[in-house]
Parts: C-alpha cells; sequence; structure tokens
C-alpha cells in the first residue's frame, strides 16, 4: 500500500466485509489521516464461485440457471448474453414475437435494478424513507416476472432460440398498469430527493470522473454516460429489436455522484417508454425456434433402438457449439456485460470469459477516494453501484 513515509500516527481500518453498506462481502482497507483518506484497498473474492469453470463442464441449458447467481438483481440480461452467444455462433434466429418479450423482460429487469440500486444509494447517504418506497415498486416488478415465468428473482426464463414460455393471459394489460403506475412514482422520487439540499450536499462534486478518465478505465453504462459519453450498446449493436422503438440515451455532463444518479432515474423513464412500444406492439407467433430441438448431433441418437431424443417434450438442446470464438455483448444495467465464448465442436463450451461491468466500474474506486474524506466513501461506492456476484463470480 502507498503510504506516504512522512506522515505520522496514520489509522488503517478495515470497512467490511460485512459492514452494511458495503453492497455485500466487500472488503476496503482504509488508511486514514484523520477523517481524509490517504489510500483505500478493495479485497475482493469472498463471493468467487468459478463460474468460468462451472460454464465449461455444462451445456449451455444446464448452465442458464446458475447465470443468474452473477448479478442477482438484474438476472435477466445474464440469461440474455448466456442465450445470445450460442445463438450467434449457431446462426439461430429468434422469432419476432420472443425478441419482443425479451425486451419487455430486460427493461423491466433494468428498472428493478434502479430500484435496488437507489433505495441502498440513498440508505448510506442518510435518506431512509426511499428504501421503503422502492421496495414497494420492485414487488410490482416481481409480480410480473412471478406471473410469467414461475420465479421472482432466479427466472430461468431465457431459451436459445426464444423463451421458455409465452406471456400468461392478462399479463400485458398489468404490465401496462405498472407502467402508468410507475412513472407516477418516479415524479414522486425525484420531488422527494433531486432537489433536497441534503442529499445534493452529500453527491455534488463527490467522485468525479471526466470524459478521458472514464475511457481510460475501461467503464461502462451509467458511469460512462453520466462523464459526458453517449454510448449505449441498445443503440451501438442494435441487439434484439431495439431498433424499432423510440428513445433516448439519457447522459450528464458532470461525471459526479449526482450526474450518475440522474442518469439511472432517467434510464427508469426510458425503459417505462420502450417497454409502452414494446406492449403495444407485440406481434403473435411462436416465442421459440422449433428448429433448435433437432440440433442434436448425438454419434449414435438411438438407445435401445429408441430415439430418446423425443422422450420428452422440451428436451436440452445439445448442439455442437462450431469451433469459433465470439465476443458477445449486452447493456447491463450497471454497464456492458460481455462474454468471450470459444467452441470446440462439443456441447461444453472450450471457455467462457465473463466481462462483468461492475468489477470493472469497480477498478475507479481507490482512485476516486483519495483525499476524500471517509463519509465520502460510501458515497462514492454506492454510486458505482457494485454488487458482489458479478465482481467475484
Amino acid at each position: 500500500m502507498n503510504i506516504p513515509s512522512t506522515r505520522k500516527n496514520l489509522m488503517i481500518i478495515n470497512m467490511g466485509p460485512h459492514h452494511p453498506s458495503m453492497h455485500g462481502v466487500l472488503r476496503l482497507i482504509v488508511t486514514l489521516d484523520g477523517e481524509d483518506v490517504i489510500d483505500c484497498e478493495p479485497i475482493l473474492g469472498y463471493l468467487h464461485r468459478g463460474m468460468e469453470k462451472i460454464a465449461e463442464n455444462r451445456t449451455i441449458i444446464q448452465y442458464l440457471p446458475y447465470v443468474t447467481r452473477w448479478d442477482y438483481l438484474a438476472t435477466m440480461f445474464t440469461e440474455a448474453i448466456t442465450v445470445n452467444g450460442p445463438e450467434q455462433l449457431g446462426n439461430i434466429q429468434v422469432p419476432k414475437r420472443a425478441s419482443y418479450i425479451r425486451v419487455i423482460m430486460l427493461e423491466l429487469s433494468r428498472i428493478a435494478s434502479h430500484l435496488l440500486w437507489l433505495g441502498p444509494f440513498m440508505a448510506d447517504i442518510g435518506a431512509q424513507t426511499p428504501f421503503f418506497y422502492i421496495f414497494r415498486e420492485r414487488e410490482l416488478i416481481y409480480d410480473l416476472f412471478e406471473a410469467a415465468t414461475g420465479m421472482r428473482m432466479m427466472h430461468n426464463f431465457f431459451r436459445i432460440g426464444g423463451v421458455a414460455a409465452d406471456l400468461p393471459h392478462g399479463w400485458i394489460d398489468k404490465c401496462f398498469d405498472f407502467c402508468d403506475y410507475f412513472l407516477t412514482k418516479i415524479i414522486e422520487y425525484q420531488k422527494l430527493i433531486t432537489r433536497n439540499p441534503i442529499f445534493l450536499e452529500r453527491v455534488e462534486g463527490v467522485g468525479v470522473i471526466d470524459e478521458e478518465e472514464v475511457i481510460n478505465w475501461g467503464l461502462s453504462g451509467p458511469m460512462l454516460r453520466a462523464s459526458g459519453i453517449q454510448w449505449d450498446l441498445r443503440k451501438v449493436d442494435n441487439y434484439e429489436c431495439y431498433e424499432e422503438f423510440d428513445w433516448e440515451i439519457q447522459w450528464q455532463r458532470e461525471g459526479d455522484s449526482l450526474a450518475r444518479y440522474l442518469v439511472r432515474i432517467g434510464e427508469m423513464k426510458e425503459s417505462i417508454k420502450i417497454i409502452q412500444q414494446a406492449l403495444e406492439g407485440i406481434p403473435g407467433g411462436p416465442y421459440e425456434n422449433l428448429e433448435i430441438r433437432c440440433f442434436d448431433k448425438q454419434k449414435k441418437p438411438e438407445w435401445n433402438d429408441f430415439e430418446y431424443r423425443f422422450i420428452s417434450k422440451k428436451p436440452s438442446p445439445t448442439f455442437e457449439l462450431p469451433k469459433q470464438e465470439l465476443y458477445v455483448r449486452v447493456e447491463a444495467p450497471k454497464g456492458e456485460l460481455g462474454i468471450f465464448l470459444i467452441g470446440d465442436q462439443n456441447g461444453f463450451p472450450w471457455r467462457w470469459k465473463i466481462r462483468p461491468p461492475g468489477f470493472i466500474n469497480l477498478q475507479i474506486l481507490p482512485h476516486l477516494v483519495k483525499r476524500m474524506k471517509l463519509a465520502d466513501i460510501m458515497t462514492i461506492l454506492g454510486s458505482i453501484d457494485i454488487i458482489m456476484g458479478e465482481v467475484d463470480r
């Protein structure tokens, strides 16, 4: 650790790994001179579970239930990236209806993630009330997820070539009702928080990152857009069917914690716009590509003179990943979630490298907190928005 030798009486303290403001099991070794932060060293790995190695010993469908444990607040995005890679490697077409359903689920998941960022962030800097408000709205999103997927948090809903099930009867009307209700609640949040002088005192000018730094550190998501760069993979890569909807990239120039808050509040509004357009324009047709069920390329498909592929209604598509490599990415709530995938003419991937946005955004924390006050660590860490499940994998 870089402790200046001239100073006397420096204090080294551990923040975490079980500190309530650590957003998981993150440990910070902080060197203090009174209230001033001299140095900060993050210690990771308390939640490491070997997710990449597990992926290399499973077929894609077997691995799908695991991926929701990376970023367990934005679970739809981890599922989306897990099926997008094999779809691109195998050149599998996704039906239009399935693509629309995916977009609706992804944007609902984005709102749920931003809500559970907003509540604890406000609690970190001393405002308890929003913490209870956000759970009220988040529960409604989880009710929608439960109706469509059967699960509230770990959905296991995406499939290669589509989704696991169609939307149930009446779900679209319920989702419309939620959108109308939630827009009024965002206005309530803004009245409560955005112009609050105590809040502004805590976040304005704290944790400033300029345009050049944000690119050099490889940051993405709201961290990048809060520093004046209009970059959103939904516009850049046009994955799923985002190009069919009318929405704006949310960005700010200041690059401080307030700008990151404003970007996320704006993104929740844009997500509602996207969901409403998708619900209005959702086409009919199949919700999965039925051809992928026949991708079983086993050498001997017969077992006791019976084609076991057709025993069950929905067998696991054990198609071989071709001998290619591919990087695929989506715009998750926290930034660019990517996977580098290498196939090897096998049902298992040869290499499955995860690029988690939280891990890369967290790198800049020691740089941001130096020469700040001890209380600002919580503000800056909260504004980065990390989930240790994806940081440690």
